[in-house]
């Protein structure tokens, strides 16, 4: 059943003539009375109509691209490949979309809030990157959310997230984080390496669990004891991995190597390891994820596993926009390569 404006006003206990104004923006209103009317908005998901030369359609020119900090390399690469591939035919104006980057901070709460203001205005298309919050109730919010987009018309495609069970019409592009953490550790073995601390990111995310597992899984592979000391989590941030690697070398000075959630946090633990008189790799071998552009700059270049994020998200864009056919299932791995380079070496004797 269709939600109506009238419908909004009777939630919100005001008049229709309000309503209006709130969602317009064209008359001042009290501030406790547009939350009011706000609040009923998004309880009810009540849709915006457009202007008049959209209502025949059922979306609009608008793309949503959510990422989780435009900031980070790993979300403007995907964001700048979605773009760049989201003009052509079908739009109104000379067949271009409008790009509207969404930054959720890491908010589950914000991330909710724009997937309902894109539904209000009848996106094209919604691409959500990066990992997912691992909370229940969360998941059934967004999968309620994603339905909602797709059956107003909206095509809607996860890169670099994992599929969404509650949402089979999302179509999801998702990274092989597992594998990839596994065959970086795998490496480090490989060289001898034996005491490894892990600086890992934000405990609630799905990119940190996957890319934990690997790492656990090749050293169970090798008989290698997991100690509870050589796990540290904390941000995907530079100063994190700082951080992070000082907590580690507190707990076990002993360490030969340390494998960072990404190749940001593994930026903060080379600063940490060097401040501490720490040679990398003579002392201390240190690995990243991701294969961020300043990764092979680094002194020394960063062991990684490069994901190809541009790639990806210039996928993610052309299924967005039908141009390209989605995977058979809906769902596709995609995988990373193995960058061995100057900041991983055979541990001290």
């Amino acid at each position: 059943m269709t939600v109506t404006l009238a419908d909004v006003a009777a939630r919100a206990q005001v008049s229709p003539a309000t309503v209006s104004r709130v969602l317009n923006g064209n008359y001042p209103v009290a501030a406790s009375t547009r939350e009011r009317v706000l609040r009923a908005v998004d309880e009810l998901e009540y849709v915006l109509n457009g202007p008049a030369s959209s209502l025949a359609a059922a979306t609009s020119d608008l793309v949503g691209i959510l990422v989780n900090d435009i900031a980070d390399p790993f979300f403007g690469i995907m964001a700048a490949a979605i773009q760049s591939e989201i003009g052509g035919p079908g739009g109104r104006a000379g067949g271009e979309r409008l790009g509207v980057v969404c930054n959720t901070g890491g908010s589950p709460e914000r991330e909710l809030t724009y997937l309902t203001l894109l539904q209000r205005q009848r996106a094209a298309a919604v691409v959500l990157t990066g990992g997912a919050v691992e909370d229940t109730a969360h998941a059934s919010a967004v999968a309620a959310k994603l339905r909602k987009l797709a059956e107003a018309g909206t095509r809607v495609v996860l890169c670099g997230r994992p599929p969404a069970p509650e949402a089979a019409e999302a179509i999801a592009l998702t990274f092989d984080n597992r594998g990839g953490g596994q065959q970086l550790t795998e490496h480090l073995i490989g060289l001898g390496h034996r005491r490894l601390g892990y600086i890992a990111g934000p405990e609630e995310r799905t990119t940190t669990r996957h890319r934990l597992e690997g790492h656990r899984a090749a050293l169970a592979a090798h008989g290698i004891a997991d100690d509870p000391r050589w796990t540290v989590h904390g941000r995907y941030d530079r100063r994190s991995g700082y951080e992070a690697t000082l907590e580690l070398l507190r707990r076990d000075p002993s360490l030969t190597a340390v494998v960072a959630a990404n190749d940001t946090v593994a930026l903060g633990a080379c600063a940490a390891l060097r401040d501490s008189g720490l040679r990398i790799p003579d002392d201390v071998s240190v690995a990243g994820f991701d294969d961020l552009p300043f990764s092979i700059d680094a002194v020394p270049a960063l062991t990684t596993v490069r994901l190809p994020l541009f790639e990806a998200g210039a996928r993610a864009g052309r299924i967005a926009m039908g141009r390209e056919e989605p995977p058979p299932g809906g769902i596709a791995t995609v995988r990373g390569e193995l960058m061995v380079r100057g900041s991983t070496g055979g541990p001290r004797a």
